[in-house]
């Protein structure tokens, strides 16, 4: 079980808040894990505990600041992603957690779900300390990242049966990558946006999800060591 903490914004301007799950050893790769746009739930301090486990320091910053959307409000969840400046947050919160990594002298990957897959993809951009990314179902447009300008390794596990990170948005991602002589990971599931999340009956799906995790976690090896 992990604990919360306080870390440096990249900026400098203020602190922020976050999940830290540590594993036994100290020299392990850092993972910042971004969350879904339901907040800091419970599931994904879940993930930086199972990452943890699997031998990597772990941390989700609260990008919402203490607020968590009950899973039965979509309304309230897509009121609190809206009003999230996604650009102040990857540059400043969730590169500071990249940055708590890395002043350990710590190889740091980042990963994301749904919104965080968004961030995710726009940090393999604009965080320069990255090392690999991993994006669960999320792409942000093109303003917000261009796909050209993808600066590290990234693997990318998304859903057949998505209405918003659409299996045509991620062929569109996908070649405009390629177009640009980069190389991207990407793997496509017969299942539902937010199929890794189990504590949402209605879309999760195990076996889709344990595959994606494995997957993961050799691209992880692969990267970050």
């Amino acid at each position: 079980m992990g604990t919360m903490i306080e870390f440096d914004r990249a900026d400098h301007k203020a602190r922020a808040r976050g999940y830290l799950a540590n594993t036994q050893r100290a020299d392990a790769p850092g993972v910042v894990v971004i969350q879904e746009w339901w907040g800091l739930q419970d599931q994904i301090k879940g993930i930086c505990d199972q990452l943890a486990a699997d031998g990597y320091h772990a941390l989700a910053p609260d990008l919402y600041n203490g607020i968590a959307v009950p899973y039965h409000d979509p309304d309230a969840a897509n009121r609190a992603m809206t009003s999230l400046d996604f650009i102040d947050a990857t540059d400043n919160a969730v590169r500071g957690a990249v940055q708590y990594f890395k002043s350990q002298g710590l190889k740091t990957g980042l990963t994301g779900f749904c919104m965080g897959g968004a961030v995710t993809v726009i940090g393999s951009v604009r965080i320069p300390e990255l090392d690999a990314g991993v994006c669960f179902y999320g792409l942000p447009p093109a303003q917000a990242a261009d796909p050209a300008q993808v600066r590290i390794p990234l693997q990318g596990h998304f859903a057949s049966r998505d209405d918003w990170c659409t299996p045509q948005a991620v062929t569109a991602f996908e070649a405009a990558v390629t177009a640009a002589g980069k190389r991207v990971e990407f793997h496509m599931y017969e299942a539902d946006h937010g199929f890794v999340n189990e504590q949402r009956e209605a879309v999760h799906d195990a076996v889709s999800a344990k595959l994606a995790w494995a997957r993961m976690l050799a691209f992880w090896k692969q990267h970050l060591g």
